[in-house]
């Protein structure tokens, strides 16, 4: 008979989300590695090594791999003989290990989850509660698998139900180029097949904690039908030539899992959800003889690479910088920005808009004419630092406020991560404005760019406030110019013909 104590689980949830937060899996850093080796899309292979370099020096550091450092999935297996020394429930002493896990002050953790989601979202402050699966098995143990996903990719989730004779190829290659780049591809693809449609689901999620194994499959051959698709699907997803953070190259996917369940008979229940460049799980056991000891990944589990300074990158100083400038700027060109940038993402922006249609000025020091934004959410920063990790968040969501952002507040330029839609192309295109794409998952890699950080305005919004980075040397790719060519559009275009022609 095992007992489990309180205080033990409650450590060994914290201590593994700090572990992830700055961990990735040894087995994403091998696959991520040999997708570097052979790319040939030289925009797909920088961004890449950016993500690499940025994992080295997250391991190295103990600071967030992405500032979206995720919400919390515990899938527990709780031993029948298991025992408990414990005055909390199951779920309190996870939330509590969630809660202690983002608040350790020598490694902040940003907060990200809202409570009264369909009110008035209001962050809870310590990122509970987890969402959490709990089993009942056989045993005396407790196996725990915890992973923190951010919101990039788990929007990008989708679910059908095809009838029994559809394809669940065709679905998904028809479904994964509508998910567009915000979900920070090289990643995995989770696949739930059958079930009901909240099984489903719940299989795709489980998918994504296994490891990656894609090349031994394809080495030793598939031994069932589950395994086939696994290797076609991986094949004809490359195939798709999107490429690292979706800007055309040979990888996509470094791996696709795939868990199914039964089904009813008039039914083809399919989940699929991805996995972001910023790969968080972890796994352990708790046997009662105390808290998870986490071996730490070694130095020699990451390539030794350089980003060269720049090498071949435009040094642009954006204070002061003219229409006429920016429209030099050609589509794919890797540029290093220096200069002072506003910061705003859903809710700045949001406010923003409320305040012009009742035509109230912004307040004192917002004035974004022929200025940048940035759009952010940065982690809290420790000890000496300037601001913590900052890595961009998805632009698309933007789009709604960017027609008003051009046309109104005199804005010239916008950074983010992914692609933008059609409406804001066209808005880009109208007013001769730019579209500058960080890498998503390279987020302490950018933070070292930002030299002084001060907070501007809508302080109350926390993560997402307006503030004033000045940075130096930022490294950037035009994403969209000022003709409205979009890189997201045309990249992928061109490595899926040559990746068709090989």
């Amino acid at each position: 008979m095992t007992t489990i104590k309180q205080d033990d689980l409650i450590q060994s949830i914290a201590d593994a989300l700090q572990y992830i937060s700055y961990y990735h899996p040894a087995d994403y850093i091998k696959a991520l590695t040999g997708a570097w080796e052979k790319e040939e899309s030289p925009a797909a292979k920088d961004a890449m090594a950016q993500i690499l370099v940025n994992s080295r020096m997250c391991a190295e550091g103990h600071r967030p791999i992405c500032q979206d450092t995720g919400m919390v999935t515990a899938m527990l297996k709780v031993g029948m003989e298991v025992r408990w020394d414990a005055g909390m429930s199951l779920e309190e002493m996870v939330n509590e290990g969630v809660r202690q896990g983002y608040n350790n002050p020598d490694n902040v953790l940003r907060a990200s989850v809202v409570s009264d989601p369909a009110g008035t979202r209001l962050n809870t402050r310590d990122n509970t509660p987890a969402v959490i699966h709990t089993r009942i098995v056989p045993g005396d143990k407790l196996e725990i698998s915890l992973a923190a996903k951010g919101g990039g990719s788990e929007n990008k989730s989708k679910f059908t139900v095809l009838n029994p004779s559809g394809s669940l190829v065709d679905w998904v290659l028809n479904t994964v180029p509508t998910m567009g780049a915000g979900w920070c591809p090289p990643g995995i693809l989770g696949i739930g097949i059958g079930g009901s449609a909240e099984k489903a689901m719940l299989l795709a999620k489980e998918s994504l904690m296994e490891h990656i194994d894609i090349h031994e499959l394809m080495a030793r051959g598939p031994a069932n039908r589950v395994e086939e698709l696994r290797l076609e699907l991986f094949e004809k997803v490359n195939a798709l030539g999107i490429g690292a953070q979706g800007l055309g190259g040979l990888t996509t996917v470094l791996d696709v899992k795939i868990r199914d369940y039964p089904t009813h008979a008039a039914s083809l229940p399919v989940a699929m959800i991805p996995n972001c460049a910023a790969t968080r799980h972890v796994e352990f056991t708790l046997d009662g003889s105390g808290p998870a000891v986490l071996a730490p990944p070694k130095s020699s589990d990451w390539p030794e690479i350089s980003l060269a300074g720049g090498a071949g990158a435009r040094r642009v100083n954006i204070d002061g910088i003219t229409r006429e400038e920016i429209a030099s700027w050609k589509p794919g060109e890797s540029l290093l920005l220096s200069g002072k940038l506003l910061t705003g993402r859903d809710a700045a922006h949001k406010r923003i808009q409320d305040m012009l249609a009742r035509g109230e000025p912004l307040p004192d020091g917002v004035d974004f004419n022929n200025r940048f934004i940035y759009y952010v959410g940065p982690v809290d920063p420790v000890g000496d630092e300037v601001v913590g990790p900052a890595g961009p968040t998805t632009s698309t969501r933007m789009d709604p406020f960017t027609e008003m952002m051009l046309g109104e507040t005199g804005l010239i330029g916008m950074v983010g991560k992914a692609e933008r839609g059609p409406a804001a192309i066209e808005s880009i295109k109208k007013h001769g404005a730019v579209y500058l794409m960080a890498v998503g998952g390279a987020a302490f890699l950018v933070s070292k760019s930002i030299r002084a950080s001060r907070m501007v305005a809508f302080e109350d919004l926390g993560m997402e406030a307006i503030r004033e980075f000045e940075v130096e040397d930022m490294p950037v790719t035009v994403a969209v110019d000022s003709q409205g060519t979009s890189v997201h559009q045309t990249g992928p275009a061109e490595w899926r013909v040559k990746i068709a022609e090989r």
